[in-house]
């Protein structure tokens, strides 16, 4: 008779010990062979004319390790599920576990070891109610909306192909390679296209680039030739971190592909239309007021997501956790689809204790507060996305969302599991942030842009 029995062998780290005995395993290996002779294809034999003995010699000894060993998981599971136990991804092998030749012409009892991981108890100290977080509020100034307005009318301005580069207000499509400070291209170093008005450079290379043409080659440094405000977005689009200073130090090669230039347009009613078609806009006053209503826009979502971000961060460090490390990097190492060396388990644990601690905070505050996304929620929001893209990409936006075609569409997207999930986690994030933020202060704090760039990312130490 098979038994289980558990131990404690570390904090939130249990052995779970299957001991299985021959008559535990043996009916159901020998059942195995059976419904294996039914449907064995064995030239010579019609098919579940194959006899049990022929299957015994030919298959016997990889059936009667998998049934020995699936008798101890069921076994395993039957314990977990009796004991409601709360566990950290699946069992893995004891690092004491003996090693067995599975010899079906000897059989024998086993005794498999298992180690789990336990899920600690927990409150999260931040969502008292008490503790106030700052909203950040972007004041958007006259200047802002009119260094906007000078941009737009590049956008709708009109472009010649001069030969050469005489303005800051030429176009320039570039690529940009990482090099060395003499100009050698860094094998397999950073490559990626790019598009720039020349105006956007630092004086010192606006005066370099005069004159050039296609084919021409600059080598410069990031932070020497880009201005505090543009240097993020450019490093950015290099898939660099704007916040890590020896990045910014990286050298370029910038290859001119295409000189261009932008005459740009005037400030009148045609301009008005083809930045906005179909509001009507008569007026600068007017259409200043519209495009300040979208910057705001614009900084006001930048701020909502450095508030989640800034939640996130503080409830992961400031959430008193104690994982069982010992297990998780043992799992890690061995409970994956590939083993990882002790090596690359420090290298990853971080990355790793900081995404399972954000994982059960969030499972706590859906739990609590039983957060759930419902069908109509799931449909809705399909079709939001649905006819966002439709009329992003196909000048649909003003179709009826409930034409004939969209609800067949609807059901076809739900029914792709990548699209569901994402759309499903989207909606449940949503309603966790918006659940965490009532359950904080929020502290309406007014900064402008170039403050608010450099606001810090909230960042302690695990209590």
């Amino acid at each position: 008779m098979a038994t289980v029995t558990q131990e404690n062998i570390g904090k939130y780290h249990e052995k779970v010990i299957v001991h299985l005995a021959k008559e535990d395993y043996i009916p159901t290996f020998e059942k195995a062979l059976k419904q294996y002779s039914k449907n064995a294809a064995i030239p010579g034999f019609r098919k579940g004319m194959v006899p049990v003995g022929m299957v015994k010699k030919m298959y016997g000894a990889s059936l009667y390790r998998d049934e020995v060993i699936k008798v101890a998981g069921a076994k395993l599971e039957e314990h977990l599920i009796a004991n409601r136990a709360e566990i950290f991804a699946r069992p893995i092998p004891s690092s004491t576990q003996k090693q067995y030749s599975f010899d079906m012409n000897n059989p024998e009892d086993f005794t498999f070891e298992f180690e789990i991981g336990t899920k600690p108890e927990y409150t999260l100290p931040l969502l008292t109610g008490s503790t106030t977080v700052p909203l950040y509020k972007v004041t958007v100034s006259d200047e802002m909306v009119n260094e906007e307005v000078e941009k737009l009318r590049y956008k709708a301005g009109d472009m010649t192909d001069p030969e050469t580069v005489t303005s800051e207000d030429n176009v320039l499509n570039v690529v940009f390679e990482e090099a060395d400070a003499n100009g050698l291209v860094i094998e397999g170093g950073i490559k990626k296209d790019n598009s720039l008005l020349v105006k956007y450079f630092s004086p010192s290379l606006q005066t370099l680039l005069m004159g050039k043409k296609a084919n021409d080659v600059v080598t410069f440094t990031l932070k020497d030739n880009f201005d505090a405000q543009l240097l993020p977005a450019i490093m950015k689009d290099l898939n660099l971190n704007p916040t890590d200073e020896e990045a910014k130090n990286k050298s370029f090669n910038m290859l001119i592909v295409k000189v261009g230039l932008v005459t740009k347009s005037e400030i009148n009613a045609a301009f008005f239309e083809k930045i906005y078609p179909g509001r009507n806009l008569e007026t600068l006053e007017a259409f200043k007021d519209v495009l300040k209503g979208e910057i705001e826009m614009y900084w006001n979502q930048q701020a909502k997501t450095k508030l989640h971000t800034d939640l996130f961060e503080r409830l992961v460090h400031e959430t008193p956790i104690d994982l069982p490390e010992t297990f998780l990097k043992r799992w890690m190492s061995i409970g994956g689809e590939q083993y990882k060396s002790p090596e690359q388990v420090e290298k990853e644990y971080g990355g790793f204790d900081h995404q399972m601690r954000w994982q059960l905070i969030s499972d706590k505050i859906i739990e609590d507060n039983k957060l759930q996304v419902t069908n109509d929620e799931m449909n809705e929001a399909a079709r939001a996305q649905i006819m966002s893209y439709f009329g992003q990409y196909g000048g649909m936006s003003g179709m009826d969302l409930t034409s004939e075609w969209v609800e067949p569409l609807i059901k076809k997207q739900l029914e792709d599991k990548k699209f569901s999930d994402e759309l499903h986690n989207r909606i449940i994030t949503d309603k966790l942030f918006f659940t965490i933020e009532q359950q904080v202060t929020l502290q309406e704090t007014t900064v402008n842009a170039e403050e608010f760039t450099k606001l810090p990312a909230a960042h302690h130490h695990h209590h």
